[in-house]
């Protein structure tokens, strides 16, 4: 426990750079899969071969993909760039299908009639298929905020500043605590961000948490007004 207290600093610091680092891919996988798994659901020749592709791209081992990343653009091999893009490739990889499948959980009776009453492909989107996709785009960013605040602890193995130094040193020294520190302060960094991610949803897909209490598995009229449908 001395341990602990007497580097209360450190664990602190790279908890704050392990917090910050994670936030940019889980945005950045998110807003860039809202686009590609909206085309791919309303394209359905090419949503199979998307899927398949952007799938696939999780399977890419981290190490050799942090290892290859500077070559390809053109950063320095501990530039914390590096492990920033390869977890936006993970997060969309997760997140792609995903939104696909928000996508296609919205009623089409909902669709054709927004389009029956005027709406333009544009207004269509944001007013009636982004916020009924909401939900499931919300379940969906919860899986990659934990994915992604796990999986940046392998850039400390390529000396990127993270929680994962915590593990490294820890191992090299066989001292428990310290690797116990780094798993206690991840966990906590998945669970501030989950509560987060959650309070959101709540804020923002008020509809959601209606529906839910009626369990009707119907989209009533009131549902449709307060995503804005009219």
């Amino acid at each position: 426990m001395n341990w602990l207290i007497q580097n209360a600093g450190q664990v602190w610091q790279l908890t704050l750079v392990h917090a910050g680092l994670s936030a940019v891919p889980i945005i950045l996988g998110f807003v860039l899969a809202i686009p590609i798994g909206w085309l791919t659901n309303r394209y359905r020749l090419s949503r199979g071969t998307v899927l398949t592709i952007v799938g696939l791209l999780y399977a890419v081992p981290s190490l050799p993909l942090i290892i290859v990343l500077p070559g390809i653009l053109g950063t320095r091999i501990l530039d914390p760039v590096n492990i920033v893009v390869a977890l936006t490739i993970y997060a969309i990889a997760i997140m792609v299908r995903t939104a696909s499948d928000a996508f296609a959980s919205v009623d089409v009776d909902v669709l054709l009639s927004a389009t029956a009453v005027g709406f333009s492909t544009w207004r269509r989107f944001w007013t009636v298929e982004l916020p009924l996709a909401g939900p499931v785009l919300l379940s969906g960013i919860r899986v990659v905020s934990v994915s992604t605040i796990s999986l940046l602890t392998v850039g400390a193995v390529m000396g990127v500043t993270s929680l994962g130094y915590l593990f490294l040193d820890g191992f090299q020294r066989s001292f428990p605590l310290e690797i116990i520190t780094g798993i206690v302060a991840i966990i906590v960094i998945a669970v501030i961000f989950d509560a987060v991610l959650a309070l959101a949803g709540r804020l923002l897909l008020p509809w959601n948490r209606r529906t839910r209490s009626r369990r009707t598995g119907v989209r009533t009229s009131s549902d449709l007004e307060a995503a804005g449908i009219s």
